[in-house]
């Protein structure tokens, strides 16, 4: 069997962090097994949906490196939706029903009321030819509902949640179209995933109720029924579903910093026992992805935990793969020497500044300022050709007799005006001489 997976998202907004996820795994389990990576636009919602979104949804999966290996379009393939409808109408398996949404969430509070389960109770397969035609010429038009085997129990093994069993007779048959004619997901979607070879779904825990229901309507359509791995479902770092999270989307981790190849690394193992770790290449993730080690707990995306990770990533770039996003001027030597300190790629550009200047040193210490002009001494006889923050310190160190903190820090202040940073034994070349000495001077 050749792995087949989707992802179908719809048009009606950017994609979030939940989504991200959802993609990547869908991603990550086809490559895992040689497979095939679907994107499919559930655009059946033409009021919402928008050609904006569909082009964002294909350029946030493109920055991840998401690439779909085809592209299917719901909007496209209405007529065999059509066709599909009228096989399951002919076999009964579809039938309309004339409650006005009023009529319904009466008769669900009473059974509530009552301490029973709010089922349907198929009111409308009681409704006679004449009873209908009656309803219809007083303009009343009928959404349409998928008659559940309720004879039938609903069983499957799933990826992630491990066996699950619904009693048919416990679950309403879902309104799968609505009075306007348009579709609710449920039926497209199975429609599909068999016309398309899905072999696995891969989606939030919170549609597992709607698996049941789907189950029967991929038999139903004489398709094969594929495997179905539900996932925990994101919370924020409060503890509790976070409504934030549905608002972090790609254009939000793009400006804070974020390297693709981070979000993968932490959304690939969240969840899991597995540790998160730098990965840049995602192929150690792939080789090791099993829905089988995610758990049922909820998992908490923390964004400072993103932060961590990518900063771990950011130091293992070459210069290759930030050169475009990098100042003018930072070559390879520039970039692995100011990469140890980075958090994100936007940071090269403060570094840079150091090295190019001006720059604005704290006040010299009483005690550092004759150090100072003597090491400019010593700079200027140096030679800069092989390695002068060590040639310059160890001669320092045996004119002065400083060492350590108080050799190392006036120096630092003084060539970059800052305490902490990148290694000088790096950054020094980079400064140059005579930048070095004009800067000792002034210091």
């Amino acid at each position: 069997m050749t792995v087949v997976t989707r992802f179908a998202p719809s048009p009606t907004g950017t994609l979030h962090v939940g989504n991200l996820r959802t993609a990547l795994h869908n991603w990550l389990f086809a490559r895992r097994h040689g497979g095939t990576f679907l994107l499919r636009i559930d655009d059946t919602d033409q009021a919402r949906s928008e050609e904006r979104f569909v082009e964002s949804i294909r350029a946030d999966l493109a920055w991840m490196g998401l690439i779909p290996d085809a592209e299917e379009r719901q909007s496209a393939r209405f007529d065999r939706y059509e066709a599909r409808f009228a096989q399951l109408v002919a076999d009964g398996r579809v039938y309309p029903a004339y409650e006005t949404a009023q009529e319904l969430e009466l008769k669900r509070k009473v059974l509530l009321g009552r301490g029973l389960p709010p089922v349907y109770d198929r009111a409308a397969l009681a409704l006679t030819d004449a009873g209908r035609a009656t309803l219809e010429a007083e303009g009343v038009r009928p959404h349409w509902r998928f008659r559940l085997d309720h004879d039938e129990a609903i069983a499957w093994e799933d990826m992630v949640r491990g066996p699950q069993r619904f009693e048919a007779r416990l679950l309403s048959d879902p309104v799968v179209r609505r009075a306007d004619g348009s579709w609710l997901y449920l039926l497209p979607s199975v429609i599909d995933d068999i016309d398309m070879g899905v072999t696995h779904v891969v989606r939030g825990e919170d549609h597992v109720s709607n698996t049941a229901s789907q189950i029967q309507m991929f038999t139903a359509l004489g398709g094969a029924v594929p495997g179905f791995a539900h996932e925990a479902l994101l919370t924020g770092n409060e503890g509790k579903l976070s409504k934030r999270l549905g608002s972090l989307g790609i254009d939000h981790f793009r400006d804070v910093g974020i390297e693709p190849q981070a979000l993968i690394a932490l959304l690939a193992r969240l969840g899991t026992s597995d540790p998160v770790e730098p990965f840049a290449d995602p192929t150690p993730l792939i080789a090791s992805f099993d829905f089988g080690r995610f758990g049922r707990a909820p998992a908490r995306f923390d964004e400072a935990e993103l932060a961590q990770l990518n900063a771990r990533i950011v130091h293992q770039l070459d210069h290759a793969a930030v050169a475009d996003r990098l100042p003018a001027g930072i070559d390879v030597a520039g970039w692995d020497a100011i990469r140890p300190n980075l958090s994100t790629v936007a940071e090269a550009a403060d570094w840079w500044a150091v090295v190019q200047g001006p720059i604005a040193p704290p006040p010299v210490a009483e005690e550092d300022g004759d150090f100072l002009a003597r090491a400019r001494v010593v700079a200027a006889e140096l030679d800069w050709s092989t390695d002068p923050w060590r040639t310059l310190t160890d001669a320092l160190k045996v004119a002065t007799g400083r060492k350590g903190k108080a050799l190392f820090l006036p120096l630092r202040r003084a060539l970059t005006g800052r305490d902490h940073g990148p290694d000088m034994a790096a950054l020094l070349p980079l400064i140059g001489k005579d930048r070095a000495l004009e800067r000792l001077a002034t210091g």
